[in-house]
């Protein structure tokens, strides 16, 4: 097994589609993308993908198999960082994480500003789930991160750039792709896909996404418990595609959707949720010290952006 394998599958996983992935993510051929796929189900010995007119799926047994590949590939990611901080530590390095959604949003301005300001530093980026993204701050394996306002991180500081309004999202053919908004109570006896609340998440400490669903759900007196679990944007896409079901999720994963899943907003207040800069406390970086002194500036050119591609929708 070689890391391309485990870079190809999470991107086929995160694209739910082989050609999306082939031709947008990894700029190979359908067909050697396929072949990759193969070799990887053979080395492990177990089918990770189901594949059909709508896409691919994941099986349960490529879904546990997708967490490790991440953490695989994070960590390969941060050891060469490592190993390039120790060589040439005069060289800024910064280590810049960010959820999956965000690398057309958030992450492009960040970088731009970076660059602008300071042009010789060395950003890393890394696409990982918030409960991911703010243990790997707490260890020092990132900078800064995009993330979620996560429970139990009493060592890392948040500032607030945006609340992200949840809506819901369905597939296609599904009877709320039919309506202008959604009554909450019309969820009531769906088959309903949430954010696992103990994934990849410290003891104890359910992801702030699940969190921000359960309060909605009681909120509106809605006793639902979720049919199926995943523990990110992409697999919730998947298993609305293969399920029919619906899942409550920040507007953002729009950026996600394949082209059979669509979304919906919801009847009377939205929920939300906060969409956060984190940092590890006491983290001396120059580099971060320039990124916090020019929040304004990146909340101001993120919004700016986003009207525009309002008005040309």
């Amino acid at each position: 097994m070689e890391l391309r394998h485990l870079r190809y599958f999470v991107a086929v996983a995160e694209a739910g589609s082989l050609k999306v992935a082939a031709d947008k993510r990894l700029h190979t051929t359908q067909p050697s993308l396929s072949r990759q796929i193969r070799d990887l189900e053979e080395e492990v010995g177990a089918r990770l993908l189901t594949r059909s007119a709508r896409g691919v799926t994941l099986t349960s047994a490529g879904r546990v198999f997708l967490d490790h590949a991440r953490v695989v590939l994070s960590q390969v990611e941060i050891g060469i960082e490592s190993a390039r901080r120790l060589a040439d530590p005069v060289k800024p390095y910064f280590v810049l994480g960010y959820l999956t959604g965000h690398e057309s949003t958030w992450l492009p301005e960040a970088l731009h500003l970076l660059q602008n300001e300071l042009p010789g530093a060395h950003v890393v980026i890394s696409s990982q789930v918030s409960p991911q993204l703010a243990v790997a701050l707490s260890r020092g394996r990132m900078d800064a991160a995009f993330l979620r306002r996560e429970q139990d991180t009493p060592d890392l500081e948040f500032h607030r750039l945006t609340k992200e309004p949840l809506e819901v999202f369905m597939r296609d053919d599904h009877r709320f792709a039919a309506m202008s908004e959604v009554d909450p109570q019309e969820l009531a006896g769906e088959i309903f896909l949430s954010i696992s609340g103990k994934a990849l998440t410290s003891p104890g400490a359910a992801p702030a996404l699940r969190v921000a669903i359960d309060a909605y759900l009681k909120e509106c007196h809605l006793d639902i418990k979720p049919s199926h679990e995943v523990d990110n944007l992409a697999g919730a896409m998947s298993l609305i595609s293969s399920t029919g079901g619906v899942a409550l999720l920040p507007v953002y994963a729009k950026n996600l959707l394949s082209g059979f899943v669509t979304h919906r907003p919801l009847k009377g207040e939205a929920p939300t949720i906060d969409l956060c800069l984190g940092y590890k406390r006491g983290n001396d970086s120059p580099i971060l010290k320039v990124l916090l002194s020019h929040l304004d500036e990146l909340i101001a050119r993120v919004a700016g952006k986003s009207a525009l591609a309002d008005k040309s929708t």
